[in-house]
Order: structure tokens, then sequence, then C-alpha cells
């Protein structure tokens, strides 16, 4: 496969048909992915930098996760703020049912997290400090992308994230490997080489930033193979 263009193929684990206990399957092992290739670090970082010098509009941080799937990065934001002693309000949104299903069996009962289904639009008359996604992007037709990417900007007060993959060759070709040596769900072995696939390179996100209307976003590469796009709202007096 080629991959001087981003492929355009369908993921299985998209697929409508899907079995609930395949896909809370599949999306286990994504979170197993996510703690190898360390996913949750560029977002805690990110976090990090969002909070400091900023407040939040209200008593907490509130913190929207769009496409959550297993909900494995909130469980980590909601441990990360607890050992902090930020309060946050976190929420995830999820087209698929399937996700909510699988979020809430994986969620202990002391972590304060509201799983959501249904599209990230109909929140915008909600309130909210920052915007995050991972893994999600490379799911999203252009227009989609560009649709979301308007409004993190538009309803994001502090600054939004996207935590996504790098079209790569390396990543492409040893991922497979690494898949068969930790033993995960086929789906993600097959899923995960197209995901990277479907993702961007780094020249690719200008123009789609520029078609948002967003100037003052940062792309950034962040070992290994992740590609982030964030915005931080400028820091006001307070």
């Amino acid at each position: 496969m080629t991959l001087s263009a981003r492929a355009q193929a369908d993921e299985l684990m998209d697929a409508p048909d899907l079995a609930a206990d395949t896909y809370a399957a599949v999306v286990g092992d994504l979170a197993k992915v996510n703690v190898v290739t360390m996913a949750a670090r560029p977002t805690l970082a990110f976090l990090k930098r969002a909070i400091a010098g900023r407040r939040p509009a209200q008593g907490a941080w509130r913190i929207l996760d769009v496409g959550f799937g297993d909900g494995d990065m909130l469980r980590r934001i909601a441990r990360w703020a607890q050992r902090r002693s930020v309060a946050v309000e976190l929420v995830g949104i999820d087209l698929n049912p399937r996700s909510e299903l699988a979020a809430r069996a994986h969620t202990p009962d002391g972590l304060a997290i509201d799983w959501r289904t249904g599209d990230y639009a109909d929140l915008a008359g909600e309130p909210w400090d920052i915007v995050i996604s991972s893994l999600v992007a490379h799911h999203m037709s252009h227009a989609q992308l560009v649709a979301f990417l308007r409004f993190m900007q538009a309803h994001a007060r502090a600054g939004w994230l996207v935590n996504d993959l790098h079209r790569h060759r390396f990543a492409h070709a040893g991922f497979p490997l690494l898949a068969r040596l930790f033993g995960w769900h086929r789906i993600v072995r097959l899923d995960g080489t197209l995901s990277i696939a479907r993702s961007y390179r780094p020249g690719e996100w200008p123009p789609l930033l520029a078609e948002a209307e967003i100037a003052d976003a940062r792309v950034y590469r962040v070992f290994p193979f992740r590609l982030c796009v964030e915005r931080l709202c400028p820091l006001t007096p307070h």
C-alpha cells in the first residue's frame, strides 16, 4: 500500500453490525495499545499547559472528549486531576452507543465521568473550557474534520487538542508486528494498520486549519508516531 495519499477504506470497528461484545473487546485492546504507545502523554501535557495561568469558567474545568471509544483517555485524565487536586467535570460523547456501554463497564465507580451517546454538535450550547479528541480525526471525512475544527475553535474557551496518528511508513510496517507480539484482537491488528494509512502528515494539516479559518494552531509530532494539533487561547489578565 502506498502512503502518498490518505487511505479511504472503512475500518472494521466502524461497521454498524459489529456485535457489542466484539466492539468492547476491540476498544479494550485499543486502550492497551494506547498504554504501550504512551498515547495519553501528549494529552496530559496539553492539559497542563491549558490550565496554567487560566481559570475555568465555573468552579471546575469542563473537559469534553469527542469520540471516547473505551473511555481510557478520560479515565487517565480523571486520575491525573485527582493527583493534582484539579477540579474537573469530564464529559465524553461518542456517536456509537456501544462505546458508552464499553466505557461504563470499564470505569470504576470512583471516577465521575459523564458518558454520552450522540453528536458533539448537539453540545454547542454547553460551556466548555477544553475540547479534546484522541484517534478520532482519521475516522472523519474531510468535511467532518473541518466542521469539528470549527466547533472546537468556537466552543473551547481555554483551548483544544487533536491527538491522532502520523501517517508514516515505519509505523505502518511495524504495527502489525507489535499487535501480534501483544496478542491484540484481529480487528485491532487490521484496523490499526488502516488507521495509520488513513491518518495525516504534518504538511496536510495547515490547509485543513486554513479552511476552518484557524490561524493560531500548532501542529507537532510526539514520539512514537503521534501527530497533534492544538490551540491555546491567549492568556487574559486576571
